[in-house]
């Protein structure tokens, strides 16, 4: 008679139950902080909304974030008056084109200097990164005389050039950080393919640097969209103003009247907030990649 053992199978370690999140007493605080710090921020842009559906009385009579009556209709009268939905969509057509050539430009040259070699690479990079250091306004003078010289004084493209200009060095930090994080091997599978160094970047690269991409966009919608100060220089003419100089313009003319200020503002605020959440975690990603690597 044959005997067989059977191998016994080692007990399986036993799990140990994940802790639960100890509540001490200065988590708690940190908890109570932040929220309390969370409200703070929000509370103003909750009022204004409030405020922008209110009458004059309304607003007099006390804060109350619920209109009795909702005043839909300033919304109204503040896109037609003093020309302020032409002044919103010139700043569309500023941002869509700032947008556009600092993408455009940013990517190429930041993949130049991330993948290609050639001589004076590091101090031309260099002299990029150095304008991270110059105040704008700083240079707002000689910006003035070049624009004058070159006919671009009171032209959209004379206020669109010096905008891409001052978002490519933030815009080629945070690509060139990106670039460097992609796998060599990836490009030198598409150069055994027979792909150009041209193709390579635009089917490999720039599709796999679509998180700093994005957050490129948004940082470059943020910066002009808030605009205003190189527009003062640069506009004499009062049609080709961006929001916030019209948003001034027109604050000036109905300051007493609370309920279309605030409802211009909102018009103003608003397309901006919406942008920024629906994008906030490519932000993060692309502004860790340069943190990680630049």
């Amino acid at each position: 008679m044959t005997l067989s053992f059977a191998k016994a199978n080692p007990p399986a370690p036993a799990v140990r139950p994940r802790s639960a999140k100890r509540f001490t007493v200065p988590r708690i605080f940190l908890h109570l902080g932040l929220i309390a710090w969370g409200l703070a921020s929000v509370l103003p842009l909750v009022w204004m909304i409030s405020a922008s559906l209110q009458t004059n009385a309304e607003i007099y009579g006390g804060v109350h974030l619920i209109p009795e009556d909702p005043q839909w209709g300033n919304y109204v009268q503040a896109w037609d008056q003093s020309s302020f939905s032409d002044y919103f969509f010139n700043s569309v057509l500023y941002t869509v084109s700032t947008v556009g050539g600092t993408v455009l430009f940013a990517s190429l040259s930041a993949y130049a200097f991330a993948r290609m070699q050639f001589p004076g690479k590091r101090v031309l990079y260099g002299a990029f990164l150095v304008f991270l250091f110059i105040p704008i306004p700083g240079a707002f003078i000689p910006l003035y005389l070049v624009l004058a010289n070159m006919g671009l004084l009171d032209t959209q493209l004379g206020y669109i050039l010096p905008m891409i200009n001052g978002s490519l060095p933030v815009a080629m930090f945070i690509l060139r950080a990106f670039f460097e994080q992609i796998p060599k091997e990836l490009e030198e599978a598409a150069f055994i393919d027979g792909a150009s160094r041209l193709q390579v970047f635009a089917m490999v690269a720039f599709p796999l640097a679509r998180p700093a991409v994005a957050t490129v966009v948004i940082l470059t919608v943020l910066g002009v969209w808030n605009e205003y100060v190189l527009a003062s220089v640069v506009f004499s003419n009062q049609a080709l103003l961006p929001l916030q100089v019209g948003l001034l313009s027109f604050q000036g003319s109905y300051f007493s009247q609370y309920g279309l200020m605030m409802a211009a503002t909102t018009i103003t605020t608003l397309p901006i907030i919406i942008v920024y959440l629906m994008f906030q975690k490519n932000i993060i990603r692309g502004v860790m990649a340069g943190a990680v690597k630049g």
